[in-house]
C-alpha cells in the first residue's frame, strides 16, 4: 500500500509503498477516506513527541472498514469508522477503571505507538472506533477526530451555564470549530482574532462579536469561558483581561512560554485555569452530532495522498484554512 511516511526526526515526508497491515485481535482494517493533518504532526515530525522513526502519522482517520478479526463483534464490514488518539489502554489500573482511559500511563496512541492514518489501510482497536453518522462526509468527519474533539471537550469541560458568554481566542484550524460549538451550544460567543482579514468568516461561522484582545474582550462585557486555541502563552495571558469574575480559561494550545497567572486574578477574580485536549467517549459523539445536524462546519483544504509532503508544508507555513486533509 501506499503511505506517508517520515523517515527521520525533521526528515521530509515521502509516500511510498509499505507492506499492508492486517488486523490483529481485537482490531478491524480501515481502508482509508481521509485522514487529517494536526499541528501536533509538525511536533511529531520535529521529534518533540518521543517516538520511533520511520512512522507513519494521522491521528484524524476515517474511513471503511474492509475486514475484521475473528473476536470482533461490535464492527462489521462497511462501518463507516474513525479512532482518536488514545487507542488502547491498560484496563487494569485506576484511570482506566474510573473510565477516565486519557490518563491511563500504559496507553498506545494513533500515529505515536501504533501506525496512523496518513495511508491506504490502517488497522484500527475496534473498541477504539467511532461509527460516523451517514450524513458526514469522510473529509468533513475526519479533522473532527482531533480539532473537533478537542475544543468541544473544551467547552464541556469549562461547564459553562445558560446566558454565560464565551469567547475563544484563536481562529485558526481548532479556533473556527470552537466558536462554532459555542454558538451552537447556544452561548453568545466572542471571537479574539487579531487578523482582520478573518472578521467576515469568523461572523459567517457563528461568532456575535469580534475584538482584537484581552482589553476589547472586557470592553465587550467579557466572558465568563475563554476557549483558548492559540500557541500563544502571551495571547493567553493579555485575554484573561476579559475573563469576568470567576471564570475559566481552558488552555488548548501548546507553547514553550509557562503560563503566568497573578495571584490578584485567582484570588480576586476567582478565576480557573484547565487544561483540555480529548475527554470523554461522549463528546466525541456529540461533536459528530452537531456536524450531522448542520450546526458545525469544517472549513478544510483537500489534497490526495501523493500531495502529502505539499500539505503537510502549508500546515508547517500557517497557510492552511482551516483544516488539511488527505483523500484516499
Amino acid at each position: 500500500m501506499q503511505a506517508a511516511v517520515v523517515p527521520a526526526v525533521s526528515g521530509s515526508w515521502q509516500v511510498k509503498d509499505v507492506p499492508q497491515p492486517q488486523p490483529g485481535p481485537n482490531q478491524v482494517l480501515v481502508k482509508m477516506h481521509a485522514s487529517g493533518i494536526c499541528y501536533t504532526d509538525v511536533h511529531e515530525t520535529l521529534g518533540h513527541i518521543p517516538g520511533q522513526f520511520p512512522r507513519i502519522l494521522g491521528h484524524e482517520p476515517v474511513g471503511e472498514i474492509v475486514a475484521v478479526a475473528p473476536d470482533v463483534t461490535t464492527r462489521k464490514v462497511g462501518d463507516r469508522v474513525g479512532t482518536a488518539w488514545v487507542q488502547q489502554t491498560c484496563g487494569r489500573c485506576e484511570w482506566c477503571q474510573r473510565g477516565k482511559r486519557m490518563f491511563c500511563p500504559y496507553q498506545k496512541s494513533t500515529g505515536i505507538h501504533l501506525q496512523g492514518g496518513h495511508a491506504e489501510y490502517m488497522p484500527m482497536f475496534a473498541d477504539a472506533t467511532y461509527l460516523i453518522p451517514d450524513k458526514v462526509s469522510y473529509e468533513q468527519a475526519a479533522p473532527i477526530f482531533c480539532a473537533g474533539y478537542t475544543v468541544y471537550s473544551g467547552l464541556r469541560s469549562a461547564d459553562p451555564k445558560p446566558h454565560e458568554r464565551v469567547a475563544v481566542l484563536g481562529i485558526g484550524g481548532l479556533g473556527h470549530l470552537a466558536v462554532q460549538y459555542a454558538k451552537a451550544a447556544g452561548f453568545k460567543t466572542i471571537a479574539i482574532s487579531h487578523s482582520p482579514d478573518k472578521d467576515k468568516t469568523i461572523r459567517e461561522l457563528g461568532a456575535d462579536e469580534v475584538v482584537r484582545d484581552g482589553k476589547g474582550l472586557a470592553a465587550a462585557g467579557g466572558a465568563n469561558i475563554i476557549l483558548s486555541t492559540s500557541n500563544s502563552t502571551k495571547s493567553m495571558v493579555d485575554s484573561i483581561q476579559g475573563l469576568r469574575p470567576e471564570g475559566c480559561i481552558v488552555t488548548m494550545g501548546v507553547d514553550a512560554e509557562p503560563l503566568s497567572v497573578s495571584l490578584t486574578d485567582l484570588l480576586v477574580k476567582r478565576m480557573r485555569v484547565i487544561g483540555s485536549s480529548q475527554n470523554g467517549p461522549e463528546y466525541l459523539y456529540e461533536a459528530l452530532d452537531f456536524v450531522a445536524q448542520g450546526k458545525v462546519k469544517t472549513m478544510v483544504e483537500t489534497y490526495p495522498l501523493a500531495e502529502a509532503a505539499k500539505a503537510y508544508q502549508r500546515v508547517v507555513d500557517g497557510k492552511a484554512r482551516f483544516r488539511a486533509v488527505l483523500t484516499m
